[in-house]
């Protein structure tokens, strides 16, 4: 047994939900059991909750916005730091939490997953010492208020990063918030939780119902003392929100699917750009909605490209998460597994090029949801690898032969998350950046930035989450006409 689930069973916390500043026992009877994709095998179970549950939270976080809404900014960021440093202190803990929840490599949950949920809440905090909640605009006052009780719907693959990048903004913005996470991967949320109360969140401001989305998730949706739902998840799950949540008129923000595109231009240096691509497009199994799937190479270069990809993959080491070598764990849930396998078998069904990998489970590895990080070559744009989000470990590299067809590639596709552009003329690579229909582009493998807004365009989503543009989701507009003489 790992320590996070030995520290959440004898704190209770599996069987209870979190509502007006307690744990409590949920009316319902269902239980979800957990599982460690590396072994397949149940670790533990939690508890479901259902519309009753929701109403309970919900009602909470009712009577708690007043008062947070109308608290100093100072004080509300007070609190989203002391979360901070509580992150960052049981940084193991978590790691841990994540790597058995959804089969993360324990490296890669210690130096990615938490590290970067923890900046999403510094850089709230940052925000709040800045932000002009009211402004003047000649005699009229622009005030931005807090929008009010938001239900935050978050998923099994970066279950920590998405919580932190939904909870810590809302907060800073003065709402309160019930947050259903993924009951695939409920462990880090339930350490979080309990985060939030330690760290002395006021009771009903932050409230955690674990559940399923046709339940849970559908009551949020509905509930008319819900003010806005954000979810990341599927573009099919983002639908049936927005349909839901259709009649009381609530606002939805959806960070949903995405196929993006990786343009290596004419003048690119192979060796650096395409193991940094392949990289890139394998991130966290590649179960990433932004992950730079497709990339797009000048066809004079194609087996210089396939043999440097070829060689990146060959460095992976794909096993069990828990170990410090592995680079590469499980998928996180057997679904998700079988998708994955349906698609390579139909990249090859179409003929694509098989350049790495393939179906079926990496060599020596007879159990567990591993799969083999797979690159297909000379992929046409019409093929289904090419179209469809795939959500895991598999690259495919498309072939073009002018600049301007390389655009027209990388907009082919319903999505519009991210994107990458990769070349030496900065000029033509900002160029062709500007062409690229996307919410975020990444121009020659730049830093991480936290604050850099994020969310998509066409079936990608609404709204955008992170730094200032991820605050201002969560707050309405007011004018104040008359306010200065």
């Amino acid at each position: 047994m790992t320590d996070p689930l030995r520290h959440l069973m004898q704190a209770g916390f599996l069987g209870r939900f979190y509502s007006d500043g307690a744990w409590r026992e949920p009316a319902g009877t269902e239980r979800a059991g957990v599982v460690d994709p590396a072994s397949e095998t149940v670790i533990a179970e939690i508890a479901l909750c259902d519309r009753d549950d929701v109403a309970h939270a919900v009602a909470a976080a009712r009577r708690a916005f007043p008062a947070w809404s109308r608290m100093p900014a100072s004080e509300r960021a007070a609190l989203l730091d002391r979360v901070h440093g509580l992150v960052m202190e049981r940084l193991e803990l978590f790691a841990q939490a994540l790597s058995a929840e959804m089969g993360a490599p324990i490296s890669y949950a210690r130096q990615a997953q938490v590290p970067l949920a923890a900046a999403h809440l510094r850089v709230a905090r940052n925000l709040l010492a800045t932000y002009p909640f009211l402004s003047q605009r000649g005699t009229t006052a622009i005030a931005r208020e807090a929008i009010g009780v938001c239900a935050l719907i978050t998923p099994w693959n970066w279950p920590l990063y998405q919580i932190t990048a939904k909870v810590g903004p809302a907060l800073a913005a003065g709402c309160t918030v019930v947050l259903k996470p993924s009951e695939l991967s409920p462990l880090s949320a339930l350490l979080f939780a309990e985060v939030m109360h330690e760290a002395g969140c006021p009771a009903g401001v932050f409230n955690l119902v674990n559940g399923t989305g046709p339940v849970v998730g559908e009551a949020l949706a509905t509930h008319p003392e819900v003010d806005m739902v954000s979810i990341t998840g599927s573009t099919r799950a983002g639908v049936l929100v927005a349909q839901a949540a259709a009649p009381t008129v609530k606002r939805v923000a959806q960070e949903l699917g995405g196929k993006s595109p990786n343009v290596v231009l004419p003048d690119a240096d192979l060796a650096r750009c395409i193991p940094h691509g392949v990289a890139a497009a394998m991130r966290n199994l590649g179960q990433s909605c932004s992950a730079p799937t497709r990339m797009l190479v000048p066809r004079a270069r194609l087996a210089e490209v396939e043999a440097l990809a070829r060689q990146a993959v060959s460095a992976f080491v794909v096993g069990d998460p828990r170990r410090e070598a592995t680079t590469h764990g499980a998928i996180a849930n057997r679904p998700q597994y079988d998708r994955i396998q349906q698609m390579i078998r139909i990249g090859i069904e179409e003929g694509a090029k098989l350049v790495a990998g393939g179906p079926g489970r990496p060599d020596g590895l007879t159990t567990g949801l591993f799969a083999r990080p797979t690159v297909f070559s000379d992929v046409r744009r019409d093929m289904a690898i090419a179209q469809e989000e795939i959500f895991g470990p598999v690259l495919a590299i498309l072939p073009y032969d002018s600049v301007e067809e390389a655009v027209e590639i990388a907009n082919d596709t319903i999505y519009g998350l991210g994107a990458h552009v990769q070349g030496a003329d900065l000029e033509q690579v900002r160029a062709v950046a500007g062409q690229i229909r996307a919410g975020q582009v990444h121009l020659n493998a730049p830093d991480w930035d936290p604050a850099a807004p994020f969310g998509g365009y066409k079936r990608s989503g609404n709204g955008r989450e992170y730094g200032r543009e991820g605050l201002e989701e969560y707050l309405e507009t007011k004018a104040i006409l008359g306010f200065y003489r």
